[in-house]
Order: C-alpha cells, then sequence, then structure tokens
C-alpha cells in the first residue's frame, strides 16, 4: 500500500535502517516522486527540503542505500526502509546521523548460521563444514566435547586470546551440530529468552 502524502502536504518520514546490524541510520523524507524513485532504482533517494528537489543518497558521496525492503507504518504515514549502506551514512563521515558505530558482531551469528545452512543444503566438495556433516552425528557430537575440553583447559590454565579462539570453535561446531538436527542457533536463543521470563520452570 503506497503512504499517504497527504497528511503531511505531501511528505512522509522515512527511516534508514541498516538489515543488518538493525542499527538506525537516518532520517529522512520522501515525496511521491521520490518513493516511487527509490522502488524502481532500488537505491533510496529523499525529497530535499532545503533544495526543493530530489537527491539519491550518495549521487555526490557513492555512499548510496542499497534497498531491501520497504515498510509503512499502521498510520500508513512513516516509512521505515531496510538497506546495505555502501558506507558511511551521515555527511560528517560518521556511521549514523548519531554519530554512532555501524557495528553488531552479535548479529554475524546469524550469517554464520545461514553460510553453515547453505552448506548443509549444497554439500560442497572440500569444505570442512561438509566433510563435518558427512561424518555423521556422533563424529559431529564428538568435536562439540572436543571443542569444550579446549575451551575448559584454556579457561584454566591458558590465556584469554586462546579462550576466546577455543570458545569460537566451540560454537561454530555446535551450530553444525544444530544444523544437522534441524535446528538453529536462534533456537538456543529462544530457549535462553524462555528461561529468563519469571514464568520459567525447569523440566
Amino acid at each position: 500500500m503506497q503512504p499517504d502524502f497527504d497528511k503531511m502536504d505531501g511528505l512522509v518520514p522515512a527511516i534508514i535502517q541498516d538489515s543488518y546490524t538493525q542499527k538506525v541510520l537516518m532520517l529522512g523524507f520522501m515525496n511521491k516522486e521520490a518513493y516511487e524513485k527509490t522502488l524502481e532504482t532500488g537505491k533510496v533517494t529523499f525529497y530535499s527540503r532545503t533544495k526543493q528537489r530530489l537527491w539519491t543518497k550518495g549521487e555526490t558521496s557513492g555512499n548510496f542505500l542499497e534497498v531491501v525492503s520497504v515498510k509503512n507504518d499502521c498510520d500508513n504515514d512513516t516509512l521505515l526502509i531496510q538497506v546495505h549502506p555502501t558506507g558511511p551514512v551521515c555527511h560528517t563521515g560518521t556511521d549514523t546521523c548519531w554519530g554512532e558505530k555501524n557495528e553488531q558482531d552479535i548479529m554475524f551469528l546469524k550469517e554464520l548460521q545461514d553460510f553453515i545452512d547453505k552448506r548443509h543444503e549444497e554439500m560442497p566438495e572440500k569444505s570442512y563444514t561438509t566433510s563435518l556433516f558427512k561424518s555423521g552425528v556422533n563424529k559431529m557430537a564428538q568435536k562439540v566435547g572436543e571443542e569444550a575440553v579446549e575451551t575448559i583447559i584454556e579457561a584454566c590454565n591458558g590465556t584469554d586470546e586462546r579462550l576466546i579462539y577455543e570458545g569460537a570453535d566451540l560454537l561454530y561446531h555446535l551450530i553444525v551440530l544444530l544444523t544437522s538436527k534441524g535446528y538453529r542457533i536462534e533456537d538456543l536463543a529462544r530457549e535462553l529468552k524462555e528461561r529468563h521470563s519469571e514464568s520459567w520452570k525447569k523440566h
């Protein structure tokens, strides 16, 4: 459904959010022409209230906002546009117009999960992940156990650097095991979220 441009004299606010990090990057305004050009080109185009013309973000800097999705709010007068930014968003050179870093390392776990899902589906040759899947559940479970032991050793008698290294190995092999059983890392997150609620009771 097209936004209602009549509520604000032909303009609607457009909230720009990074689809990967979920960070809000900036706020701009669109008229009908800017909205339609955004949909047509796949690059966010705004209406400049000061210059009184359309401007595509990145037309001079090259830092375009590649559209991932466009959503109207419940009142049909505000847009949420998820994007892949190709560089800093703010004209001052910062990642966002609030001076924040556009980083969210925890979101890489979903990207890793998606990558492992793809490996499980395609099973390409010469891939370590493929070899794990082919080894069977018992071997994968054994590998998780080995990595857990190595993580414990580093925690008790090793270095912080090696602890992080072995912990990352443990998490990776656990995701592979979960994937082989038809689950994802989000299933663990969901379980932990349920445990965090006051109504949760141990099984």
